[in-house]
């Protein structure tokens, strides 16, 4: 067809486009239409008349239809405001049982904490401590009953809650992974001791002041805890009531629904604990305007968690939200020569841990057995006074370095050295499997293996090393230099070069992929540090309890299985969380290995030509 032809068969077309492009409101269906036509037309005028005006013409007006389709595209700002304003009130109105079910859980435990202590004095000092009701007693008789509150810089002080307060919501949320058990573990402790703590206070004749000082940030931080353990009981409740869902289906939808609660909540714990570093220390400030600012955060909360969702819940949303997808049941292949993203290494390192599950959880607990077995018979120590075990979860990270460091005994030293060996040298087998195997090509299998473990255990001396380091930089060093002990195995076990020249392509590894790097241990660390922190929870005490009076023991010999079975446990989870960080970074290896050397790209290069050959249509050049 001649191009003058074809403009004038099109021609009348393309006029009725440009004049629906001209209208203030479009039909984007119509839009649609418009755009797969004109390029059509494109595509044709690019075959037949590619040197002409009509090409150019044609290009400008599929440019012009490409736009008015996505001029009103939403921003990451609009599905950020869309986040607070529709999606958050949408998941607290379908999850109003849970609310309710953690609201009555926490009223509750708070008015067994109060009745508790009004029928026993000493039920405050039980709940509180010792030392906290003797110094309040001191405050109180000095004229300042919250003198607490002003002890510590405010800019310290409010970090220093603000963490606190954010590690106790994520352990409610997290712990309902116990079929929401955990979670109003956390509401009934919490609800307790609030109670208790109040009590305390009306007591000793200073309620008024406690309660004009304590919740002006209590206000925030107790309907947080209490949204938290509401998100926990909503990710429980999906392995409780599964419908007719798979229970493991179930559950991925109910923690993802939890999980956006819970992102929905943390701008209310870093205002808390602002307003607690900085606002509650203020007790000079008039009681008339200390309770105004009480009813301010309480309207807040009910405003937007209560009378909110059932407004938006009335009047309809400004966008539709698909349904929670069912996940899908096909097994994931991981793929490890391919550039990946931070969030696609965390998610293949839980993709392998459920695929070697029960080889990882051999070793693992087989490595803790041992080193049991090893610290209460064959080492002298006095591991009654050494090993530290204390009710509170947030103390636990405090525990870490005891497991790895006891002073003056090398040999101490090389048993983490070996079980951390041995855990790493399975892991590395498993994960990577066939470079293990074309190793095993150039040399006899055994001998093979033992180089590849005497490799790792060299690595691993520094590893332990700095993990015993029982100093403040011990937790920064981990930060920041583990990703390159991590690199220097994996490079080391390939056995592509000495271990003298894995440690520098490590650096390589360690510096392109710095920040990927960073973010993944981080995450991993938060992570671990929450799953870590469940050995400390009453629920696992309870736990240890129940397991202690069903042995008929001596108390000296109960005393010791219970201290032996606390170790076992915190050492089982230390390995779990460092097969986690070794999976991980193994995935990020190899992303950073392609990244820089692109073996996986060069083969697939290659295979062009081969594949050419064997189809018979190789040119000649």
């Amino acid at each position: 067809m001649k191009e003058t032809s074809f403009i004038k068969q099109k021609k009348d077309k393309w006029q009725e486009f440009e004049k629906v492009l001209e209208n203030e409101t479009q039909d984007p269906d119509a839009l649609k239409d418009i755009f797969i036509e004109i390029t059509d037309d494109l595509s044709y005028s690019r075959t037949f008349y590619p040197n002409r005006s009509v090409r150019v013409y044609l290009n400008s007006l599929a440019q012009k239809i490409f736009q008015s389709i996505y001029k009103n595209k939403k921003s990451e700002r609009s599905r950020l405001k869309l986040f607070w304003t529709d999606e958050l009130p949408k998941l607290v109105y379908e999850a109003r049982p849970a609310f309710r079910l953690s609201f009555l859980v926490f009223l509750g435990s708070f008015l067994i904490g109060w009745l508790s202590s009004s029928m026993d004095i000493e039920f405050s000092r039980t709940i509180l401590g010792d030392s906290y009701v003797d110094m309040t007693i001191e405050n109180i008789e000095s004229g300042d009953p919250m003198k607490v509150y002003k002890e510590s810089k405010q800019f310290g002080m409010s970090m220093g809650i603000t963490i606190n307060n954010l590690m106790v919501a994520f352990l409610t949320f997290f712990l309902g992974v116990f079929y929401a058990i955990g979670s109003i573990g956390i509401l009934l402790r919490n609800g307790v001791m609030v109670g208790a703590f109040q009590h305390f206070f009306y007591e000793k004749g200073v309620f008024l002041e406690s309660f004009l000082t304590i919740w002006i940030h209590g206000t925030l931080e107790i309907s947080a805890i209490i949204i938290a353990g509401a998100a926990g009981i909503t990710m429980g409740r999906g392995l409780v009531f599964p419908g007719t869902l798979s229970r493991i289906k179930s559950f991925q939808i109910s923690a993802k629904r939890g999980l956006k609660i819970m992102i929905g909540i943390a701008p209310i714990f870093i205002l808390a604990g602002f307003i607690e570093g900085y606002l509650t220390r203020m007790t000079d400030t008039p009681d008339f305007i200390r309770a105004m600012f009480i009813l301010i955060c309480l309207a807040f909360v009910l405003f937007y968690f209560v009378w909110y969702p059932r407004y938006k819940a009335k009047t309809g949303y400004k966008v539709s939200f698909d349904e929670e997808k069912i996940p899908p049941d096909n097994n994931h292949l991981i793929s490890y020569f391919k550039i990946k993203s931070t969030g696609e290494v965390f998610t293949d390192a839980f993709r392998f841990l459920s695929k070697n599950i029960k080889s990882i959880l051999l070793v693992t607990l087989g490595a803790a057995l041992l080193y049991v077995l090893s610290v209460l018979y064959f080492f002298e120590i006095d591991i009654e006074s050494y090993f530290y075990f204390e009710e509170d979860p947030f103390n636990k990270v405090s525990e870490f370095p005891q497991f790895f460091y006891i002073k003056g005994r090398l040999l101490f030293f090389f048993l983490n050295v070996l079980l951390l060996s041995i855990v790493t040298f399975v892991v590395l087998r498993l994960l990577m499997v066939d470079e293990a195997d074309q190793e095993e090509e150039t040399m006899s299998a055994n001998l093979g293996k033992i180089i590849q473990f005497l490799k790792i255990f060299t690595i691993s001396i520094l590893t332990v090393g700095l993990m015993a380091t029982n100093q403040w930089y011990t937790l920064i060093g981990i930060i920041l230099l583990y990703p390159l002990f991590f690199y220097w195995k994996y490079d080391a076990f390939t056995g592509r070069q000495n271990i003298f020249a894995s440690l520098g392509s490590s650096f390589g590894y360690f510096g392109n992929g710095f920040g990927k790097g960073l973010g993944l241990m981080l995450s991993y660390f938060l992570l671990g540090a929450f799953f870590y922190c469940i050995s400390a929870t009453g629920l696992f005490w309870l736990y240890v309890d129940f397991i202690a009076m069903n042995l008929n023991m001596e108390q000296a010999a109960l005393d010791r299985f219970i201290l032996a079975l606390l170790i076992f446990s915190s050492y089982f989870f230390i390995m779990m969380i460092y097969v986690l960080f070794l999976s991980g970074f193994g995935f990020l290896y190899y992303s950073n290995r392609e990244t820089l050397e692109a073996i996986d790209l060069n083969e697939r290069i290659n295979d062009i030509g081969v594949k050419s050959r064997i189809r018979g249509i190789e040119r000649e050049i």
